[in-house]
């Protein structure tokens, strides 16, 4: 597919904003610009590419951290003058180490982040190497695939008997336990948190019971 160029309202200067968001939470990442070069880079290769104003220079976003991003989607705004990238990134986005580049609340209330969940399953892969002797999931990881799924179990369990309990409190502490184990799971099974959200949402486009059978 080629790039209509006559469609894009680039600036003066040969530029336009790119906006960079997680193509499953919907996070975003950073804003950055980009020219033609970078933009058919980016077509080439799979890969973001942007155009560094204070350096006077393209390049590739994870060329010297490795935290590159692999481009899902790309739109153009109303207007044609700015982009929003969905990516799926390699580590934190930001030069700073942390996941996103707006990490500072300015105004309002900070709120609760579905990304966390994957920096916490990051976490717990990382955890795989500690000592057993002081982290307990590391001690799960150790004992095995049986007793993660022993405890996947009786969490479930649990967590349905809070439910069924009407403790909202109880509920809310037993179901993140069994989120947690479930990461531990989903990491021994080489699974992705993208590869649930993708079946998610495959079945949403189908009824419940066509899904079913």
């Amino acid at each position: 597919m080629t790039i209509d160029f006559k469609i894009i309202a680039f600036d003066q200067r040969g530029l336009i904003p790119v906006i960079v968001q997680d193509w499953v939470s919907s996070e975003v990442l950073m804003m950055a610009y980009a020219n033609r070069e970078a933009l058919e880079l980016t077509q080439k290769t799979g890969y973001m590419h942007f155009f560094s104003r204070s350096r006077n220079c393209i390049w590739e976003k994870g060329e010297t951290s490795g935290n590159t991003m692999l481009l899902k989607e790309i739109k153009l705004d109303c207007d044609g003058d700015t982009f929003l990238a969905k990516v799926r990134i390699e580590g934190p986005a930001c030069h700073t180490g942390k996941r996103s580049c707006f990490f500072r609340t300015f105004l309002g209330s900070e709120t609760p982040s579905v990304s966390f969940l994957k920096e916490l399953k990051v976490y717990l892969e990382q955890r795989q190497d500690s000592d057993p002797e002081t982290s307990y999931t590391a001690q799960l990881f150790q004992k095995g695939i049986k007793e993660i799924s022993k405890k996947i179990g009786e969490e479930g369990v649990e967590s349905a008997l809070a439910i069924a309990s009407g403790n909202r409190r109880d509920s809310v502490y037993e179901i993140s336990d069994l989120v947690y184990h479930l990461l531990t799971g989903m990491i021994v099974s080489d699974i992705e948190i993208e590869e649930i959200i993708q079946e998610l949402q495959k079945r949403h486009k189908t009824s419940g019971i066509r899904s079913k059978k």
